[in-house]
């Protein structure tokens, strides 16, 4: 649906067609706040994304129509020519970024649309700007590779849209490979692919559909907060460090700063873990591991909130493998491994018990493992 609505609306706006391009969304089973850490993550694309349609306009403006929004903004391609309109910050953000690594390229046509939800952790940022750097790469042969144009979607947040992420979600929106997980080690960027197929289980989100914003944020804190760890500790990143070392500096540091950094290095543990297990098909040490990431979330990084804690504790009640939140947090979803015979029952306690709790349903999506950003023949 989102290709034809897009087709339709660029032909609308601009009389003519152009060469469409697709981008996913990700989850991430587990290693939450690492990434920016130099730690592990553990990410897969999902099957919805963003979807654009691009033509060159051979001028030196863009174009750009948000069909979602039915918004419409058009800019230049200087440094000057920032656009007001925030979501067309990601697109110009994305021009700037190829254009500062000496990528040459012209004003454009576009229309995108998007089916991953806002909101919900699943980085529909990402997704767009990946959608954009994979698609201009393409059309104006510059030959950048893969990893670069992650890191031209980050640049785009650090620099344009006010948030200091990690590579995650980027990575894991160009790298996607339908049926596979990605175990990343974001300080070598060396990564791995794992099939994943749990046999018996399922993988499902469960959206509180409570909205953040992490631009000037809590989230740029948390970051701050372990780097200054890190620089007591003499290293550059969290990544590598010991709950002893840790403890050696506590007097040192806040007790803050110190509970920010005890998640990070007990989360670069679990993502190992949880590797090891599903090697050996152990779903019950990945759902302790998820269990666990949880609690530290909530508890010491204090990036949860009431209705997470509440979707996580009815996913235990229910006998769910492993249950917690996923993404920057203060909203979002919850990522929850649950049995087949579990399922049914899962999903409707947990939309009767939310909804009694909060007085509206939880959104439920499944998760298909699918590929990241690709040209769309």
């Amino acid at each position: 649906m989102t290709q034809s609505n897009v087709r339709a609306a660029f032909e609308r706006h601009f009389n003519t067609h152009g060469t469409l391009y697709a981008s996913a969304g990700r989850i991430n089973l587990i290693g939450e706040h690492t990434d920016y850490n130099g730690g592990f993550v553990f990410p897969g694309a999902v099957d919805c994304g963003i979807t654009a349609m691009i033509r060159p306009n051979g001028t030196d403006r863009v174009r750009a129509y948000a069909v979602d929004l039915d918004s419409y903004a058009e800019f230049g391609l200087r440094e000057e020519d920032k656009p007001s309109e925030s979501w067309a910050r990601y697109i110009f953000g994305v021009c700037r970024e190829i254009q500062k690594r000496g990528g040459r390229i012209g004003g454009f046509d576009t229309a995108f649309s998007g089916d991953v939800p806002l909101g919900a952790g699943m980085s529909s940022s990402a997704a767009l700007e990946s959608t954009f750097a994979f698609a201009l790469n393409d059309l104006y042969a510059l030959g950048i590779d893969k990893f670069e144009l992650a890191r031209i979607g980050q640049s785009t947040e650090h620099n344009y849209c006010g948030v200091k992420c990690g590579i995650m979600d980027q990575f894991a929106s160009v790298f996607g490979k339908k049926g596979c997980l990605m175990r990343l080690d974001c300080r070598s960027m060396e990564f791995e692919y794992f099939p994943f197929d749990p046999v018996g289980y399922k993988l499902v989100l469960l959206d509180t559909v409570v909205k953040h914003e992490l631009v000037g944020s809590p989230y740029n804190r948390r970051r701050e907060s372990c780097e200054r760890v890190a620089k007591m500790l003499g290293q550059e990143f969290l990544r590598g460090a010991t709950m002893e070392r840790l403890d050696a500096i506590r007097d040192e540091i806040s007790d803050e700063d110190y509970r920010r950094a005890r998640f990070v290095i007990g989360e670069e543990r679990r993502v190992l873990d949880v590797c090891d297990a599903l090697q050996r098909g152990d779903y019950a040490t990945v759902g302790e591991r998820m269990y666990a990431t949880h609690e530290g979330l909530s508890k010491d990084y204090e990036v949860s909130c009431e209705e997470l804690d509440f979707l996580v504790d009815v996913a235990r009640e229910c006998g769910v493998t492993g249950a917690r939140m996923m993404g920057g947090g203060f909203g979002g979803c919850t990522i929850n491994l649950v049995k087949d015979d579990l399922f049914a029952d899962f999903i409707a306690t947990a939309k009767r018990k939310f909804t009694e709790r909060f007085g509206h349903e939880p959104k439920v999506y499944p998760v298909v493992i699918s590929d990241g950003a690709h040209k769309i023949d």
